[in-house]
């Protein structure tokens, strides 16, 4: 074999060699390729679920409900700011904690539970609990427990019943009255018994009118939350309050002494409800005092709140029922209540005209002695900057 034959043959194997280590070179840098490729893809799927874990973080914190989501194994992986407060110390949260652990884990049984748990507080609240399994079959791959204060949802179904329960009693009461007189009246022929029976009807008709005009009135004031744009002399809704009571006081031989409050005395709001606030305060004072003592109505500022101050001397309200006057229908003499006439509807009114107007009415008495209500309303200063 020549030596040209020879060379030949092992450029030969060294070029199949070469193409070998070629190939395979090129094999390994695709598969590099596609290992960065799938890093990438990773990395990106990653970052897409931390983002979808970032935003349902941020919806469940922004739920008003608490929300705790237990794992499959019963441990807690996440609880909002409102489920946190139950970890506190206090034994009325520790007893929520429990009742949140002892749902959960009946849901991770697979079993959706709803439990309702009352907190005596101080404060007193209502919770519901509501456990619902994540995922199918048996064992669960884990829980979420949702827990929601019920505490002002209770207290409006309450006020509800017992609205009507107070409103069908002060109807049924005058109505049965007006009954029982009328099917007397029809077999009565004695002109004075007959003039007797029908002024108690009329008597019992002006009670119900009455009723149901105040009701009305706190209906439209409920409703009707003032809007802050007219400036009202102090002067004009008391004076105008003093003299649509001023007739009972005079039956009443009450003497009432209303000062001239200063003309540039002035509040923003509602005229009408200003007026009904007074007056429902003089009709009050005057009703539970005694004949010959006096009823004093005053206005002051202090450049940032107006009161307007009601005193009477008469017979005082008993330290108990203070806190409860002005709910709706709420006596603290039912007897008394009805040989005056009052719907028990006043106090109510008062209080909801002064948190139209973002006011309040305060309160103090004494047995015995007399009472003395204000109500306070913000002045003409402060009233225009909050609405500026």
């Amino acid at each position: 074999m020549t030596l040209a034959v020879v060379l030949g043959v092992l450029l030969a194997a060294a070029g199949g060699a070469l193409a070998l280590v070629a190939v395979r070179l090129d094999a390994a840098l695709r598969r590099v390729s596609e290992l960065d490729a799938s890093s990438e893809n990773d990395g990106r799927r990653r970052a897409e679920l931390a983002r979808k874990e970032s935003r349902l973080r941020s919806a469940l914190g922004a739920v008003g409900h608490g929300v705790v989501v237990y794992d499959g194994d019963g441990d807690v992986v996440y609880r909002n700011r409102p489920a946190a407060t139950y970890l506190a110390a206090r034994h009325g949260d520790a007893l929520v904690e429990e009742a949140i652990s002892s749902v959960a884990t009946r849901a991770l049984r697979g079993k959706d539970t709803v439990r309702e748990v009352e907190v005596y507080g101080p404060p007193r609240r209502n919770l519901s609990l509501r456990a619902v399994p994540l995922g199918k079959g048996e064992r669960p791959d884990g829980a979420l427990v949702e827990v929601e204060d019920t505490t002002a949802r209770r207290r409006l179904e309450n006020v509800r019943r017992d609205f009507v329960a107070n409103i069908s009693h002060e109807l049924k009461t005058p109505i049965g009255a007006m009954a029982l007189l009328a099917e007397t009246l029809v077999g009565e022929e004695d002109p004075d018994v007959m003039r007797r029976l029908a002024e108690r009807m009329a008597s019992e008709a002006f009670r119900v009118s009455h009723t149901l005009d105040d009701l009305l009135e706190l209906s439209l004031i409920e409703a009707s939350p003032t809007q802050v744009d007219e400036a009202v002399p102090v002067a004009l809704f008391v004076a105008e309050a003093g003299e649509r009571v001023r007739a009972a006081a005079d039956r009443r031989g009450i003497d009432l002494d209303v000062d001239d409050p200063p003309p540039d005395l002035v509040v923003y709001g509602d005229r009408r409800q200003l007026v009904s606030a007074v007056v429902n305060l003089l009709d009050n004072a005057v009703k539970y005092s005694e004949p010959g003592s006096p009823v004093e109505v005053q206005a002051s500022s202090d450049d940032t709140w107006v009161d307007v101050t009601v005193r009477d001397h008469g017979i005082g309200i008993p330290q108990r029922d203070l806190e409860r006057i002005f709910e709706r229908f709420y006596r603290v003499d039912r007897a008394r209540s009805r040989e005056t006439g009052g719907t028990g509807l006043g106090l109510a009114i008062v209080r909801h005209v002064a948190s139209n107007h973002r006011g309040e009415v305060r309160v103090s008495s004494r047995e015995g002695e007399g009472s003395c209500f204000t109500l306070r309303l913000p002045a003409r200063a402060a009233a225009s900057t909050e609405t500026g």
